[in-house]
């Protein structure tokens, strides 16, 4: 538990380039006190009343885990568990978390998907302090929107492949609204990671990161707990892809997917697919209709990330045999089957480009990646007016798809691959080498924003940018 000390004063901000050597410093630095924050208020008087004792703890420490019997990892992790504990919380009620650092570096944890003020939503580049190695935090917020969202560390990992979202520092947020008509009889949480990565060579001799291992709630097909299902129920389904660089495609033979929500907001048309396609740091729920008795592999489609263990299986009651895997089918996902019937059309205030290029770098290295022809952090924030409709232009000129995020905001999708819709609204929407997505932004939440692509290798690499309000 960490203890409710006031916060120090700040110091400056560590940037993404220096990150390694602030990180090592901070790793024999002397324990500061803890940070206490809330909602973005001045820091507390040390002569005043202690804080409200926090609701959440999360404890950041190296774990030795086991991903199969014949497949242990040792990796950080929050609370000792892959993933790390479901945290459901309320909509509009605030919460205050607790953070401790075991860790010999400066760590930080971002909540992925919350709309809450920049100093408290875990990203240095907005201006939240990181955690020095052996120290504590304590931050407050009040949960906006409702929804499946999750938290996870927010740090460069460059070529360090044990750093970043390399490591086990996720968990799931489930934001529940204050009424839950709770259309279902039975919901199940499925968190997907890659593991032990490493750099291999592409076409042109530059390198990207694949796998040799993968998982759902930490553990390799075939040994997790299974689903147990009755026929009959409707099962939600919250799904949340937390690998550092890879999208994965899940289906579950005999059955359908009934989306309700992606990233954790209601979509207008509830359409049902054979297969999910969910980019890093999306997040899917859905329901599924358990009529189909047998017992099933729901994962990957492909079989290279389903025999490295992509993968988790799902028993029918008073059924037995060998789980049935997902065949292989075609890989085809567009999230304009989820908006509106008819598009709902609106005039942006403002139009803002953002043109996706990469520059090779050299065989053996990582490609530089730039927004409009810049790499963050060489690069100028980019201006927003407050209670303005931005209509951002994601241009992808690369050859890589990009799952790109904002932080603390949401924008509806206008058109895909110039084909328009309306009425979903994400944080992460993946843009298709040589493709473009068009999405407007209401900017209603003043403060330093983030925007990247959520490849680790990526962001690492410059393909990031802030937006700031004017």
């Amino acid at each position: 538990m960490s203890r409710p000390i006031p916060n120090p004063q700040r110091t400056a901000l560590p940037t993404r380039r220096n990150f390694l050597r602030y990180a090592a410093l901070a790793g024999s630095a002397l324990l500061l006190p803890s940070c206490a924050r809330s909602q973005g208020n001045p820091t507390l008087d040390p002569s005043g009343p202690p804080p409200a004792p926090p609701d959440v703890h999360i404890d950041i420490a190296e774990v030795d885990w086991e991903l199969s019997p014949k497949k242990k990892i040792r990796t950080a992790a929050y609370n000792n568990q892959i993933p790390g504990k479901l945290l459901r919380v309320t909509e509009g009620k605030p919460v205050t978390i607790a953070i401790t650092n075991n860790l010999d570096r400066a760590e930080i944890v971002h909540w992925h998907g919350q709309w809450i003020p920049s100093d408290v939503d875990g990203s240095m580049e907005e201006g939240s302090p990181m955690i020095l190695a052996g120290a504590s935090a304590q931050i407050s917020f009040t949960p906006r929107p409702f929804g499946l969202h999750w938290y996870h560390t927010h740090t460069p990992a460059h070529r360090e492949l044990k750093l970043g979202l390399y490591s086990g520092q996720f968990g799931v947020l489930l934001v529940e609204p204050r009424a839950n008509p709770a259309p279902y009889d039975a919901e199940q949480f499925l968190v997907l990671h890659d593991w032990e990565p490493y750099f291999v060579s592409s076409d042109d001799g530059s390198e990207m990161v694949d796998y040799a291992v993968s998982s759902i709630n930490g553990r390799t097909l075939g040994h997790g707990d299974p689903i147990q299902v009755k026929e009959g129920q409707r099962v939600l389904f919250h799904i949340v892809n937390a690998s550092a660089t890879e999208p994965h495609w899940l289906s579950l033979a005999h059955h359908q997917f009934q989306i309700v929500a992606l990233d954790g907001r209601p979509v207008p048309i509830q359409a049902k697919v054979d297969l999910l396609r969910i980019g890093p740091a999306e997040r899917i729920s859905a329901i599924v209709t358990m009529d189909a008795p047998g017992i099933w592999i729901l994962g990957e489609t492909r079989a290279r990330f389903r025999n490295a263990g992509m993968g988790v299986v799902l028993e029918y009651a008073n059924r037995t045999g060998k789980p049935l895997a997902p065949a292989e089918a075609p890989l085809h996902w567009d999230y304009r089957i989820f908006g509106d019937s008819s598009p709902t059309a609106h005039a942006p205030d403002v139009t803002v480009p953002l043109v996706f290029t990469s520059r090779f770098e050299g065989h053996g290295a990582l490609d530089r990646w730039m927004i409009n022809g810049k790499s963050y952090p060489d690069s100028e924030p980019i201006l927003l007016k407050r209670g303005l409709r931005h209509r951002l232009v994601f241009e992808n000129r690369s050859k890589d798809d990009h799952p790109v995020h904002l932080h603390r905001h949401a924008f509806e999708l206008v058109s895909v691959r110039g084909a328009a819709t309306s009425g979903i609204f994400k944080d992460v929407v993946i843009v298709e080498a040589g493709s473009t997505v068009e999405a407007d932004l209401v900017a209603d939440n003043p403060g330093d924003t983030l925007f990247h692509c959520h490849q680790q290798d990526h962001m690492d690499s410059g393909f990031m940018t802030l937006f700031r309000y004017a």
